[in-house]
């Protein structure tokens, strides 16, 4: 039996920081305020001409340089994003591909927001599993700051610019294999976090509303809510499924939305600080790029090792929601 291996990290910021100091020159806010409801500081910002395909090309390049597995060898792309280059087609993943010389490579665009990585982990996991796939890219990228209102105080603050990317591969070796995937979504709460045009079902009465619609809406407090509940609900239930105790973890690595919700359900957990691997101070939350961002992080930090166990974790719009039990395992 084929299983699926998590063989190698890659991420990509862009150069631009927007600060918390560069915000109080836009909307009504502080660095005080921002840092006490969010934790964030600052944030990347992508150039003009620099599109979500650009970030993921540079993720990509970084985790395929480190798989030990030539791009010739990746038969899959999957891409999660909410900032597509294109609306609906081209997907970014046939972008991604084109820009890295993948040839005949499957290649699509998954949307589950903020749980992204989780789903096309699963994606690629279940491919593979399934015999039709040896070697998968996966890559979160977002340009969020094409579809922030910097004029909205409650949204503008939180989002930022990013890429990470990972390579998923087959293996005959049990011990290197993703342990297990958890996802799930809820349509009920969609009007929680959602860009509300671009689809058959919006209809405006003029431009300007039509243009308003295009950004990103959320209500913070119901979603603050609902986020701790669910999140705290599946980790117990994925480390449960598949007899994993929190000490077993090594790195808790949770969607870098906001730290009050980390803490919230890091706390719930019982999971300690050392565990803990929190980014969202320097990046902000940049959807389903946040998760490989932070594996990178604590990766050319030096601090993951091979075999060590990640426990991911991620909500999102939609709602969705995911965790997975995943052994870091490279081939070099």
């Amino acid at each position: 039996m084929a299983y699926a291996a998590f063989r190698s990290i890659g991420a990509y910021v862009p150069e631009k920081i927007l600060t918390n100091e560069d915000l109080t020159h836009m909307v009504d806010t502080s660095d005080e305020w921002i840092t006490k409801r969010t934790g964030i500081k600052e944030r990347h910002i992508a150039a003009d001409n620099e599109f979500t395909s650009d970030l993921g090309v540079k993720a990509a390049e970084k985790a395929l340089e480190r798989s030990g597995i030539s791009k010739d060898e990746i038969d899959m792309i999957v891409c999660a994003t909410i900032s597509p280059d294109y609306f609906c087609m081209p997907s970014t993943a046939t972008i991604i591909g084109t820009k890295l010389g993948i040839k005949n490579a499957t290649a699509f665009d998954i949307s589950a927001a903020c749980t992204g990585f989780v789903y096309i982990l699963s994606i690629a996991k279940a491919f593979i599993e399934a015999g039709m796939k040896k070697n998968v890219l996966i890559i979160g990228a977002e340009k969020l700051s094409a579809i922030t209102d910097y004029t909205d105080r409650g949204t503008c603050i939180l989002f930022g610019d990013g890429a990470g990317a990972a390579v998923i591969s087959a293996t005959d070796n049990k011990e290197e294999a993703i342990i297990d995937v958890h996802t799930g979504a809820d349509g009920e709460y969609a009007d929680l976090l959602m860009t509300p045009n671009g689809g058959s079902g919006s209809a405006h009465d003029s431009l300007d509303q039509e243009a308003a619609s295009c950004f990103m809406q959320m209500k913070g407090n119901e979603t603050f809510k609902v986020a701790v509940r669910t999140l705290t609900k599946d980790v117990q239930e994925i480390l449960a499924d598949n007899n994993v105790a929190s000490d077993d973890v090594v790195h808790f690595v949770p969607h870098q939305a906001n730290y009050r919700i980390i803490k919230a359900v890091g706390d719930a957990l019982k999971m300690k600080d050392e565990q803990v691997v929190l980014t969202v101070a320097k990046y902000g939350n940049t959807s389903g790029a946040s998760i490989p961002m932070a594996i990178n992080d604590i990766y050319e930090e030096g601090k993951l090792k091979a075999g060590e166990l990640m426990l991911l974790d991620a909500f999102g719009g939609g709602l969705t929601w995911g965790s997975a039990l995943v052994p870091f395992s490279p081939l070099k």
